[in-house]
């Protein structure tokens, strides 16, 4: 197994299962994709998937790229084919309890060329083309890290993920803070190789994840610190002499 990224910016993610194991597909996939559950009954876990998409959309959006439609629905195995052809689905996820019906929409996937997901199996199988597994996250914008164990241990990915929240607190400021710095080092043309070494003393400076790590800083006045230490009165970093 390969972890690979995958933008679902626009796409459309079909999910089958309106359990708990779906609410938590249809939450995860609505960060970017437009989302369409289908099942005969819903749990109350949706309602709060719903309550996070409006908060996150913002009432009146057009946009449908990050949103969750239901759709009460009950399709039999011979019937997920024409699902997936009026929705054209990116990725399928099949998350009800019925295993045949969960087989038939994998097999549908595969004949449509879409990505497919069983959240009743774990790994990635037996080489079954377009299967994909959803490993366990955490995201501190634009910092993403994945933890999977290919299946055979949940509970420790789960683990590792909890301790993970904690050392990646700041890595999201950290990480836009040196695109934005490394932005302004190039305007103020400073050399590539001077421009690498600013960068990485300041993603190791303990100083700086404090400063981040508070929540109150402001990343402007650090970049303009950091610039103010570490390049010389030339402001190019290219060595000129100072009086």
């Amino acid at each position: 197994m390969i972890p690979l990224g995958h933008d679902f910016t626009d796409a459309t993610v079909l999910v089958f299962g309106g359990g708990s194991v779906g609410a938590r597909k249809a939450r995860r996939f609505a960060r970017e994709a437009e989302v369409i559950v289908v099942s005969p009954a819903f749990t109350d876990a949706f309602e709060e998937v719903a309550v996070e998409v409006e908060v996150k959309t913002g009432n009146g959006s057009t946009d449908r790229s990050g949103t969750v439609s239901r759709i009460r629905a009950a399709p039999d195995p011979d019937e997920v084919g024409d699902w997936l052809e009026r929705t054209t689905p990116t990725l399928v996820v099949a998350a009800t309890d019925d295993e045949t019906l969960n087989d038939a929409i994998g097999e549908a996937a595969r004949e449509r060329g879409a990505l497919v997901n069983r959240a009743d199996r774990s790994g990635t199988g037996d080489g079954d083309p377009g299967r994909v597994v959803v490993p366990a996250t955490v995201r501190e914008d634009p910092v993403v890290v994945a933890v999977a164990t290919g299946g055979t241990a949940p509970a420790v990915s789960k683990y590792l993920r909890e301790e993970l929240e904690e050392t990646l607190a700041g890595a999201g400021e950290m990480a836009t803070l040196c695109g934005e710095l490394r932005t302004e080092l190039r305007s103020r043309g400073v050399s590539p190789e001077r421009r690498r070494e600013v960068v990485t003393d300041v993603t190791r400076s303990p100083e700086v994840w404090t400063t981040l790590r508070s929540g109150d800083s402001n990343r402007q006045q650090v970049i303009e610190d950091v610039l103010g230490e570490q390049l010389d009165d030339t402001g190019t970093g290219m060595g000129g002499d100072r009086e």
